[in-house]
């Protein structure tokens, strides 16, 4: 499933490293070194889990996983967050420094989109929804996506090698992008005006989405989608703001959860009330998005305990978290795509001599989609392989194929 880009309905973002110091302690004798600045591990293993939970999703079409863990509305939160330290230095260099590190894997995967749609027979010029001057100007946002980019809503046939909605699905996760960079440009004057007024400033976002959320105020076509867009995950930037100016901390837990409680149980009653096309799915509903969204958001930051090591069992995840970490946008920008093309390699197995049986056939049936999820992930660890460098020249560091942080030890924490 799509959104903002359909009609039915994420971290493309650097790591967030929280610099840490001790403070010397009284008395006689040496005081205790400073801790080196390195990355919260927790904040890491947090974009991570949102990653799988994206792919998964867009794999089985799971309603239930927008409630058990809003994934769009933790990485824009993680995003707000080091936004807000970012912006230590000048706007204008932090906002660069953003979308410079953004282009250049979104130019990669554009690329080969339209590659493809073009191979295929797709003429923008002549395309019904977005035909004209119009429809060929609008490729720009391939390039930098300050809208929805144009795309054919079927191309190939639906009994061929993939099914005609392709493009649409591959288009999908460009949506996000677009929301982070209108984010990034708006972080100076939503920065200051948090800092200046924050609870009017974290509260803004869900009203704005109540207004334009719930159909009380209809904005037509790409433009509302935008909007929308912004207002619900809004709330989840400025808190962001909030978890690094400590302004989360300085709340009373027992009150913080307990608003989060209310506010996520308006969230779900709502829901129950406005159920979309799939169900209990959050991603048509805004309001009930926004607000289980926000309440999960503090929950998590609320309990945030800024690990510079993942503990115990965690730690045998810890090479795959770094990798993750480094190459999100890339696992972002791909993952439909790869989805999608694990369906023509399993395809395969039905010519195999040992398949040509009715029982083989049921039981390759019956096991399809657990195939597709084993198949995409060595799919995706084969696209970093091939485009995952590119965040690295993006963000002007040595080009790495596999950056896990097994050859670097405890250095990859402060990369």
């Amino acid at each position: 499933m799509t959104h903002g880009y359909t009609a039915s309905t994420p971290e493309p973002v650097p790591s967030y490293g929280l610099p840490q110091q001790a403070v010397a302690e009284p008395g006689p004798g040496p005081a205790p070194a400073p801790r080196k600045p390195g990355r919260d591990r927790y904040l890491d293993l947090l974009r991570s889990i949102a990653l799988v939970r994206v792919v998964v999703y867009h794999l089985f079409g799971w309603a239930w996983l927008t409630v058990l863990f809003p994934s769009m509305g933790v990485m824009f939160a993680l995003a707000g967050s080091l936004m807000a330290r970012s912006l230590s230095r000048p706007p204008l260099s932090v906002i660069r420094s953003r979308v410079r590190r953004l282009l250049p894997p979104l130019w990669a995967f554009s690329a080969v989109v339209l590659a493809l749609m073009f191979a295929a027979g797709w003429n923008p010029v002549k395309d019904p929804d977005n035909g004209g001057t119009w429809g060929l100007a609008k490729l720009v946002d391939y390039v930098v996506p300050v809208g929805a980019p144009p795309f054919p809503w079927h191309l190939g046939a639906k009994s061929g090698l993939l099914e005609d909605t392709w493009a649409v699905q591959a288009a999908g996760p460009l949506w996000y992008l677009r929301a982070y960079l209108w984010f990034v440009i708006a972080s100076p004057l939503l920065l200051w005006a948090f800092r200046r007024f924050p609870w009017p400033t974290l509260l803004a976002p869900l009203g704005l989405t109540a207004v334009v959320g719930t159909g009380l105020v209809t904005i037509p076509g790409e433009t509302g989608n935008a909007v929308s867009d912004f207002a619900v995950y809004g709330g989840c930037w400025v808190l962001g703001f909030a978890h690094h100016e400590g302004m989360l901390a300085r709340i009373p837990r027992y009150a913080a959860i307990s608003a989060s409680a209310l506010l996520m149980a308006f969230g779900l009653w709502w829901a129950s009330g406005h159920l979309g096309p799939d169900g209990w799915d959050l991603n048509d509903i805004p309001l009930a998005q926004a607000c289980w969204s926000f309440g999960f958001v503090v929950i998590l930051l609320q309990y945030s305990p800024s690990w510079q090591e993942l503990p115990g069992r965690l730690a045998r995840w810890d090479k795959l978290v770094t990798l993750s970490n480094n190459r999100a946008v890339t696992i972002y920008l791909w993952h439909n795509m790869l989805i999608m093309a694990t369906v023509p390699i399993i395809d395969q197995a039905y010519d195999l001599p040992f398949m040509q049986s009715p029982g083989a056939e049921a039981a390759l049936d019956s096991s399809y989609m657990l195939w597709m999820f084993l198949l995409v992930w060595p799919l995706i660890g084969l696209t970093i392989l091939a485009f995952g460098w590119i965040e690295d020249i993006a963000a002007r560091r040595r080009p790495r194929l596999w950056p896990n942080g097994a050859n670097r030890g405890g250095a990859r924490r402060g990369a």
